[in-house]
């Protein structure tokens, strides 16, 4: 066999084999608290009368759940804190996400944060096939160290969010990392 070939074979299929990676724990943390975000507000039905059967429709076990309080940094601007119900997801032991919905506002509120270095999982999740197949990018804002991009609903035209993360990876660690407010607008 020709050994140029064979490198050539072995790079791609190392470059074919990373491309379809499983979504490492983080990713599926942050797309489960997005896809809560959509059903909370595009599917009311589906909380309405249990909330606890939502969480569990997450599919990610006991790493996600209600909670009674969260800190301050995970909470929403101060207009959208009516009727909150807090959803802790632990992605990992030391990173994970805070999902925040109201049961009279629709919206939902989504920060991130721990030892782990959110962006490039934010990155990849935005990136994805999944991701783009219901949101569709409207504009891209930069601000100092800050990357925000706002989207808008596939299905719900007047449903949007912006989501803000680093721009670069491995910034600092010991503040949110991600922060992602959707809301649906009603009327015209």
């Amino acid at each position: 066999m020709n050994r140029g070939f064979a490198i050539g074979a072995i790079s791609l299929a190392l470059t074919t084999a990373s491309a379809t990676a499983a979504p490492t724990e983080l990713e599926n943390g942050f797309e489960r608290a997005l896809r809560g975000c959509e059903q909370w507000i595009l599917d009311p039905a589906s909380w309405a009368n249990d909330p606890g059967a939502f969480a569990e429709r997450l599919g990610l076990g006991n790493k996600a759940g209600w909670v009674n309080s969260v800190d301050e940094a995970a909470l929403p601007p101060q207009d959208l804190r009516v009727a909150n119900h807090y959803l802790r997801i632990n992605a990992t032991s030391d990173a994970g996400f805070i999902l925040v919905v109201s049961d009279r506002i629709p919206f939902c509120h989504i920060t991130g944060g721990g030892g782990s270095d959110m962006q490039p999982v934010v990155e990849a999740v935005l990136a994805s096939d999944a991701f783009l197949s219901r949101w569709q990018k409207l504009d891209d804002q930069l601000q100092g160290e800050m990357a925000s991009t706002i989207y808008q609903n596939r299905a719900a035209p007047h449903f949007s969010i912006i989501i803000s993360r680093a721009q670069m990876p491995d910034q600092r660690r010991d503040h949110v990392q991600v922060v992602a407010t959707a809301l649906y607008e009603l009327g015209d």
